[in-house]
């Protein structure tokens, strides 16, 4: 199932599939010191994780980055996911 905006076609966003967050993230030694980023902008993929965690929604994300789009915010929680899946981390009970 796909869910499209009527306003615009880059906050098309798959719901139910695989995100290919690849195309969305980028990592340039020579932008924000290689650390994941927003493909096309400065916008590091920790920022749009630590607005999510720290409870702000998609559509106010997207008001104060308005170079980003509801894909590219889903693809940043895919990176996550990712990453998650890749190595462990200490968590205490």
């Amino acid at each position: 199932m796909e869910v499209v905006s009527k306003n615009n076609d880059n906050y098309k966003l798959m719901i139910g599939g695989n995100m290919n967050w690849k195309k969305y993230i980028t990592s340039d030694p020579t932008i924000c010191h290689g650390a994941a980023c927003i493909k096309g902008t400065r916008i590091m993929v920790s920022v749009v994780l630590d607005n999510l965690a720290a409870g702000l929604t998609a559509e106010e994300i997207l008001g104060s980055y308005p170079t980003l789009t509801l894909a590219s915010i889903r693809a940043a929680i895919a990176y996550a996911a990712e990453l998650s899946h890749e190595r462990l981390l200490m968590v205490h009970a």
